[in-house]
């Protein structure tokens, strides 16, 4: 009986230390989940859908929730095509519906945003000294699919400026004297 105590007790233990280990091993690594797309409205038989960008920039965002709660109502009617707009300080949302008031296509733009932790950490090792004076967001989408999702930066060091093509991952595309 002692014996079977003795083995008990070493097993409990090898699996209360597996789980400590394993969990300081994984520690920094967060799972990220992508977003789904946003079902506006129904238009017939077709769903319009968009993808809402995971912008850590409050403005961004706020933007994009204001124009998933729009009302498109019975506007569209009429037309060939409807385009919806919406702006704030830094940036503009344009929005183009077709005549089954169906979401074709979302472009937006913004200025000075709050950039990824990515982007900037991926800049900053590249080009070290230098500093990022001016950004621009760029997000477009067809279809409930995204066509383009990039920055576009300029960054000086003294007199020198550079102008650089980022994905949100960090990866530089283009880098422009």
């Amino acid at each position: 009986m002692k014996s079977f105590i003795i083995v008990m007790f070493f097993l409990g233990m090898t699996t209360f230390y597996a789980q400590v280990d394993g969990k300081v091993e994984n520690e920094g690594n967060i799972k990220t989940e992508e977003l789904p797309e946003v079902v506006i409205k129904s238009a017939g038989k077709d769903f319009s859908l968009y993808l809402p960008d995971k912008n850590p920039d409050k403005t961004v965002r706020r933007l994009q929730d204001k124009f998933i709660s729009y009302d498109l109502g019975k506007d569209y009617e009429g037309y060939e095509s409807y385009l919806v707009t919406m702006e704030v300080k830094n940036g503009l949302l344009a929005a183009t519906y077709n005549e089954n008031g169906k979401l074709t296509s979302v472009v937006e733009n913004y200025k000075n945003v709050k950039l990824p932790q990515a982007v900037v950490y991926s800049v900053y090792k590249t080009f070290p000294g230098w500093t990022i004076v001016n950004d621009k967001f760029l997000y477009s989408q067809e279809d409930g699919d995204i066509k383009k999702k990039e920055y576009n930066l300029k960054i000086k060091k003294d007199k020198e400026v550079r102008e650089l093509l980022v994905n949100p991952k960090g990866e530089i595309l283009k880098g422009y004297r």
